[in-house]
């Protein structure tokens, strides 16, 4: 099996060091490996991508001394994929059209039972106020939610994590689902597919065998194991790696442009220099 990997940014502001530090890791395990990397732009929300982050994104990779193999996939090219593959699969009859307001989710779920979580990787754990709802009955402005009480898993299923904190085999049941995640969200008003629908969709698609990011993104594989094992997808295997976090711990994000690659660019850092603060 050749090894295959990503890096999936989305060009909605810059990167930071901890992009840096998942494109580099994934970059460089892929190279050690004999294996491919590839870059994936994830442009499906239209309304937050620019095409000057996007041009940055290139920038800034090619100066760290990274390459990519192949063309680069945008998901902004694949919209009809995407479409049709949740035509399929509200086909089943698992699919239902939902008009609750993020307000409305949280009104219901406002009270919740002692120990019993609210929120999981596809937000507020959606509570089933929809559900029942028939899929004829959407319109545009409606959320499109997997009826997981539908869904075929006879058993628990599972995946593989490499990463230093959660290295072993991780399995999820249906009930599992339903407590910490909910009917997750496939397509959002106004786009395409959602996030999870779309990564696994993008992943299949371009035979990646390995995903590498990181450890904030851990809690949503259970759900996206799920949606690769509905739509008849290869499992990856996955290795979530370490976050870089400010001075007072906190996980860098685009907003906080100080730490942008750029900047440091700028400021006369060299490649060199980024792998050793983030240490690479």
């Amino acid at each position: 099996m050749t090894f295959r990997t990503r890096f999936a940014p989305s060009p909605t502001g810059p990167l930071h060091l901890g992009h840096a530090y998942s494109a580099i890791l994934a970059h460089d395990m892929a190279r050690a490996e004999g294996g491919a990397f590839l870059l994936r732009i994830d442009d499906l929300d239209q309304s937050r991508a620019r095409p000057e982050w996007e041009e940055l994104i290139y920038e800034d990779l090619r100066w760290l001394g990274l390459t990519w193999d192949g063309p680069v996939r945008r998901q902004s090219d694949h919209f009809d994929d995407y479409r049709a593959a949740l035509a399929t699969v509200a086909a089943r009859g698992a699919v239902y059209p939902c008009r609750c307001s993020r307000a409305d989710i949280d009104a219901a779920a406002s009270a919740p039972q002692e120990g019993v979580p609210t929120y999981g990787p596809d937000g507020r754990i959606y509570p089933g106020t929809c559900r029942g709802r028939p899929y004829a009955d959407r319109r545009p402005t409606d959320a499109l939610r997997y009826d997981l009480t539908k869904a075929n898993l006879d058993g628990p299923l599972s995946f593989t994590e490499t990463g230093p904190a959660h290295a072993g085999t991780h399995t999820v049941t249906r009930d599992e689902l339903l407590a910490h995640v909910g009917d997750p969200v496939l397509a959002r008003p106004g786009m395409a597919a959602s996030y999870h629908f779309s990564v696994v969709l993008d992943d299949a698609a371009c035979g990646i065998t390995h995903v590498i990011r990181g450890e904030d993104l851990f809690e949503a594989t259970f759900l996206q194991s799920f949606l690769q094992q509905q739509l008849g997808l290869p499992a990856p295997i996955y290795h979530h790696h370490r976050l870089i976090r400010d001075a007072a711990g906190k996980r860098l994000a685009k907003r906080d442009d100080a730490r942008a690659i750029r900047t440091y660019r700028d400021d006369g850092a060299t490649p060199q220099d980024i792998r050793r603060m983030i240490g690479l």
